[in-house]
This record gives structure tokens, sequence and C-alpha cells, in this order.
């Protein structure tokens, strides 16, 4: 079985009109990011020609784990299943945590692996649309802070977002793109974390469950 989203075009978009993007049930964690980010592009209208190529199959490959995927296009419809059982028309090897950066050259067809490495980039949303966006998806996820505040240095100085309200806080400070890819799940928030690239101010045990809900947000689960 699988999962689907259907996500309409926007405005100005060509007639087709929708993307069907379905994810097998219980996927692995690989399926759902691509899954995720290819709902992204079609919810936000990113690169939807090639979202509705014909048949075509590419597959995509971590470079440095055994996880592996195979996304199939139809038309407008694109299905993404675990492990590699075809002979594909593409293969990408890709950094899962660094935005689907290749990191070998493409095999097979190289415009379809292009076309796809584009849908595989959708626009990042700004910081504070992001945060809103994580916080609606992870409130709900037990242990987690009554309040979180995004806390960044743009151009007019130090902006904040609070989200929330309570008696527990939690803060994180970084860089309002390193904010956005957090928030929006596009980046890692453990392999931000672990780049020194975010600061953080609040208990283990808070960090622990932040890190849960992004990963909720991250793999759309």
């Amino acid at each position: 079985m699988t999962e689907t989203t259907t996500a309409p075009a926007v405005s100005g978009a060509d007639a087709a009109g929708e993307v069907d993007v379905r994810i097998e049930e219980d996927a692995t964690p690989i399926v759902r990011l691509l899954g995720r980010t290819l709902r992204d592009s079609a919810r936000t209208g990113h690169a939807l020609a090639a979202l509705r190529k014909p048949t075509a199959t590419v597959a995509i490959r971590s470079h440095d784990t055994p996880q592996a995927a195979t996304i199939t296009f139809g038309s407008g419809v694109v299905e993404v299943a675990g492990g590699v059982l075809v002979d594909p028309d593409a293969t990408l090897t890709v950094d899962l945590n660094a935005r689907f950066a290749p990191a070998a050259a493409p095999e097979g067809d190289a415009d379809l692996a292009a076309d796809v490495l584009l849908a595989l980039a959708p626009p990042i949303p700004d910081w504070q649309a992001a945060a809103e966006h994580f916080w609606t998806a992870a409130r709900a996820v037990p242990g987690i802070p009554d309040v979180l505040i995004a806390v960044t240095e743009g151009a007019d100085g130090i902006e904040q977002v609070v989200l929330g309200e309570g008696t527990t806080h939690y803060l994180i400070a970084g860089a309002p793109e390193t904010l956005a890819g957090v928030f929006s799940g596009t980046d890692d928030m453990l392999a931000v974390l672990s780049s020194g690239a975010l600061g953080l101010q609040g208990t283990l045990s808070q960090l622990s469950v932040l890190i849960g809900a992004s990963w909720k947000v991250r793999y759309d689960v």
C-alpha cells in the first residue's frame, strides 16, 4: 500500500493541474525524505515539468550509507519506493544531509538526472514561516517545551519569533538560512548541530524531544 498526497498546481502552472506523490506504507527514511521533498516542490509549483514527466525511473543512492530508493514518474504521478529493483533510466548518488547534493557524476540519462535534482531542490520558506510550520507539526510531540523561541541576527539587527505559551522554554539561535533549513525539514537538525551552526538554550531532555520533532517534520511522519 502507499501513502498519497495530491498537490494542486499553483496559479500559472501548465494545464496538467496536479501532481500525485505516493510513497510506500511503512516507508524507509530515504523514501519519506524524498517523498516530503517532492511534495514540497509540487505544493509550491516548483519544477512541475520535471514532476509531470512521462514514464521515467530514477535511482537515488546515499553516498555514505546503504540507503537507496527508486522514483518512478508517470505523467503527474510520482511514486517513491525503497531499494532499486529495476534498471533505472538514471542513477544519482547524493548526500542526504546536504540537500541531495550530487556526490558523484550521474549515471544514465544526464538530462533526466538534472531534472530530478531540480525537483529535489524546492524553495525554502523564510525562517519565520518555517518556524511556524515546525511548531504546528511539533507542538503535539510528548515532552515538547511550552514555548519555542527562535532568534537570529539579520540586516535589521536581532530578530526573534516566540511560539506557544507556558512555563517551559527552549531557545534556538542561528543564521536565517540555517533556521529556515532546520525548521522546514530541509536540513537534519542533528547534523546542523554537529556543525556548530546552531546555538541552543535548554535542557538535554528538551533537546532530545526537539530533535525527534525535527525528524517528524523532515520525514513527514
